[in-house]
């Protein structure tokens, strides 16, 4: 059996709540109930970053490099059927896990870390969307950068409709990014006996292995193993041993179907590029910009058409799940929630700044040397995602009998030492001779950055095993039960209150006592803000639903341990109208609800309640500053 740690309180679990699974269905109705996170995730194994190093691949070297996108491929099953046994066995996303497991101050790096990630992920995708806006409109490229703003309003307008739908969004986007590929494959009619024999392994010559290195770096991603444990918790499953075994099966049918999808777009243009410019001579095309412009000469004007939809379709997708993934993020390590717009907006202007300014510095065609540094930084944060989860799923006491086996394990450290060994040759071989020019004070920097990062990576390796025994640490979202003593003598009829289960609980709860009498029945209000909570209501079931429910009964307990009469509710989705619905609907003729004094730019980033809920209302409102 697993052991189950006792947690106070909790991190925010997800960005995805509830499809529940355990409803009566037979056949692929079944099935289908669990289809969906894993082709989320897909859409970071095809974008804008994957399609240059499959260019070059496809242009220089024919088709003799496929067998390196299968082994990618496989990697890429493997890691992510490791992060989402994570979130289905441990209810853990892996920044929740990474939370309760290292110090403080490693959690901080690595949550700056996977920022970084996420800022490099950005940017691929803001130049990939920007350029097939041009190559398809002809607007200049720091137009189109400055339109990807727009799509900050997207997501947020996807979370609203919900995580069916979300995930039917960008289901969509990989199907025409796949049909697009297939249509260029097909007019392109590659040999499909030469096909085959590229999934020999081998290398013609060096320069194949640094492209080899650079199609492996750009396939596999730190913030889909982030977001996978996340993305699996949208499933309310049956927690016993048969209903976990299943979530595990049917979820890996989920990643192999998606993830294979991914492999065959991403086989797709490495197929192309050989077909259509290796067997021509033009072996050097290695940039989207030039693909596109010589595809009319061999295919048509119908292909560079498809090439720059299907290149707008990969950077809308993936801006998405790269947004999900830092909600996660930042959730997961610092239990900070901010309003999603404004996460939504810094997260893109930081991909957007450094674009703008390399444009307007440089000009275009510096564009896709950024496009590869994004994809260099993204591979770099690599082994800081890997090996934490590898110690995670293998951790008996937490994983129980869903632990992995000895083959997987040795499997998967193979693989995490393989990335890491293929990350430093590449930044040891190509990006340090390139700081050979600068001041000595910025090459001691790197210097310093560079050891202090590559122990960082041994620590995180060796700490888990160094430690005597495993300390139980909650990842807590709120503070410890807070002790309702020395509340004063009731008044009222019915009283609502609207709590944020912290510290300052008690002070609230006294201040509405004071209002009662010893007829007065209390109405406890909170409203659940997980990411899961926001998309599905009521159906939500991840980990803070259910410790915010554990949290409202033991206040409930202690009250009624008192005498007190007292009823309590969860809320979802909006803060303000929740708590005005819950009190009107209870008949309410008073709420009581604290104040923290955010002013200014705090009420921007945090968003208001207090006022807006006084607006909602008919009663008395007495709001104590907390």
């Amino acid at each position: 059996m697993i052991q189950h740690i006792q947690h106070t309180d909790n991190s925010l679990s997800e960005v995805h709540g509830s499809i529940d699974t355990t409803l009566k269905k037979k056949g692929l109705r079944r099935v289908f109930s669990f289809l969906g996170p894993a082709y989320l995730i897909s859409v970071g194994y095809m974008d804008p970053g994957n399609w240059a190093t499959d260019l070059a691949g496809g242009s220089k070297y024919g088709y003799t490099l496929i067998w390196v996108l299968l082994m990618s491929n496989l990697m890429a099953l493997l890691l992510q059927g490791l992060s989402a046994r994570l979130g289905i066995v441990r209810g853990r996303d892996l920044a929740q896990a990474n939370r309760e497991a290292y110090p403080k101050y490693v959690n901080f790096v690595l949550y700056l870390l996977a920022e970084v990630a996420i800022a490099a992920c950005d940017l691929a995708e803001v130049l990939g969307m920007a350029i097939g806006i041009q190559l398809l409109t002809g607007l200049p490229l720091i137009w189109g950068v400055s339109i990807t703003v727009l799509d900050t309003f997207l997501l947020l307008y996807l979370q609203k409709l919900g995580m069916r739908k979300m995930e039917a969004f960008i289901i969509t986007l990989v199907a025409l990014i796949a049909i697009a590929f297939l249509i260029q494959v097909m007019l392109a009619k590659p040999n499909a006996a030469e096909i085959v024999k590229g999934f020999i392994p081998g290398f013609p010559d060096k320069e194949a292995l640094y492209i080899a290195i650079g199609i492996i770096g750009a396939t596999v991603m730190p913030h889909n193993l982030y977001l996978h444990s996340a993305l699996v918790q949208s499933r309310k499953i049956d927690k016993s041993d048969k209903g976990i075994l299943q979530a595990l099966k049917f979820n890996r049918i989920d990643t192999g179907i998606a993830l294979n999808i991914a492999f065959l777009v991403n086989a797709g243009i490495l197929i192309l590029a050989a077909t259509v410019f290796f067997k021509s001579g033009n072996v050097q095309v290695a940039e989207i910009k030039e693909a596109h412009r010589l595809l009319p000469g061999f295919l048509g004007n119908t292909a560079p058409i498809l090439f720059a939809v299907a290149l707008i379709a990969a950077g809308q997708s993936s801006t998405v799940t790269g947004t999900l993934a830092g909600q996660i993020i930042m959730e997961g390590y610092l239990s900070l929630r901010i309003n999603p717009w404004l996460r939504r907006l810094v997260t893109r202007l930081i991909a957007i700044i450094p674009a703008l300014i390399v444009i307007l510095i440089y000009g275009e065609n510096e564009v896709d040397a950024l496009l590869v540094m994004s994809q260099v930084v993204l591979s770099l944060q690599l082994g800081f995602a890997i090996i934490p989860l590898i110690h995670f799923v293998s951790d008996k006491k937490t994983m129980g009998k869903f632990a992995i086996n000895n083959v997987t394990k040795v499997a998967s450290w193979l693989i995490a030492m393989m990335l890491v060994y293929l990350n430093l040759k590449m930044l040891l071989n190509e990006i340090i001779p390139s700081f050979a020019s600068y001041a000595i004070s910025i090459q001691i920097l790197i210097t310093v950055l560079g050891l202090i990062f590559g122990g960082l990576l041994i620590y995180i390796t060796i700490f888990p095993w160094l430690r005597q025994k495993q300390v139980a640490k909650s990842i807590k979202m709120h503070n410890a039960p807070a002790l309702l003593n020395n509340l004063a003598p009731p008044q009222y009829k019915k009283i609502a209150i609207a709590l944020d289960f912290s510290e300052n609980d008690s002070k609230i709860l006294s201040a509405a006592l004071g209002q009662g009498n010893a007829n007065t029945e209390y109405f406890l209000i909170h409203i659940v803000e997980s990411a899961s909570a926001n998309l599905h209501g009521q159906q939500s079931d991840d980990y803070e639903t259910k410790k915010d429910s554990e949290q409202m009964k033991h206040y409930l307990a202690q009250l009624s341990a008192k005498g007190i009469s007292a009823r309590g509710e969860l809320g979802y989705k909006n803060r303000v109208k929740e708590i005005a619905r819950l009190t009107n609907e209870n008949n309410a003729d008073m709420l009581v609800i604290g104040a923290h004094g955010h002013t200014g730019i705090k009420d921007i980033i945090y968003g208001q309640t207090v006022n807006a809920v006084r607006h909602e209302l008919k009663i008395a409102v007495l709001v104590i500053n907390v």
